[in-house]
């Protein structure tokens, strides 16, 4: 392991060639944590494309364990929701038996960071009607209650287009009319969110679990670091404990 990462390693599988996530996460990092990332080429957004990639996750998956990762993270939460949550669960542990190191992956990560938080009750925004179907499943079967899931819609290439000012706007209009959510959910890192986060939380006054910020939270457990950051949201400046139920 080199010099750079003497704190541990972390590989990331990104499914779009899209800039931004895999930025922030590393800025949010703390020294000393290696972060190897590899890239997809999901273009179209479609059901279809999201099982045929899946055996292209499976051969960085290895490229990234050979390569001596600590902590590997199949990003992107629809190829491994549409599996369902038991399944995807079964191929985690599968993944860590034959390669000796951590798996997380996005519905797996927002899991944990809600049990984190003790939270079973959320609204949420996603970025197409078809992620929202998925995602809404899929957390269901893990045991959350939704009370609701909007789409903010936007062309699959387009999402980063998608203003802050948009996102926070459309996260309150949803708390607002349900005011007994515990927590609001933005899902997918396409799109930036990380300057609403805090804004979110203070006005509301519930937590708020978005994919960067919570991907960072998960590396830092799992690495066993604790190393605060504020300006984020709850889950960096707390750095709540992993919790298995």
């Amino acid at each position: 392991m080199g010099f750079s990462s003497w704190r541990g390693n972390a590989g990331m599988i990104m499914p779009t060639m899209r800039p931004g996530a895999p930025e922030e996460v590393i800025r949010l990092l703390p020294d000393g944590v290696g972060v190897i990332t590899l890239y997809l080429d999901i273009e179209r957004g479609d059901e279809a494309e999201f099982h045929n990639v899946l055996p292209h996750y499976e051969r960085d998956i290895d490229r990234l364990a050979r390569g001596g990762c600590d902590v590997i993270h199949p990003a992107g939460a629809p190829p491994f929701m549409l599996l369902g949550y038991e399944a995807e669960r079964r191929r985690i542990k599968a993944w860590e038996d034959l390669y000796g190191a951590q798996f997380f992956t996005a519905g797996s990560n927002h899991v944990t960071a809600f049990r984190a938080l003790g939270v079973r009750r959320i609204v949420g925004a996603s970025y197409s009607a078809l992620q929202n179907r998925i995602v809404v499943d899929y957390l269901t079967q893990a045991g959350l209650e939704i009370l609701a899931m909007e789409p903010l819609e936007a062309p699959f290439q387009a999402v980063g287009q998608i203003s802050p000012m948009a996102l926070y706007a459309h996260a309150k209009r949803l708390f607002l009319a349900h005011p007994t959510a515990q927590a609001i959910y933005i899902q997918g890192a396409g799109w930036r969110t990380l300057e609403v986060i805090e804004m979110l939380e203070q006005d509301l006054g519930v937590p708020v679990i978005h994919a960067v910020a919570s991907k960072v939270w998960e590396i830092q457990k799992r690495l066993r670091i604790h190393a605060p950051r504020d300006g984020f949201g709850t889950m960096l400046r707390d750095l709540p404990d992993l919790r298995d139920d």
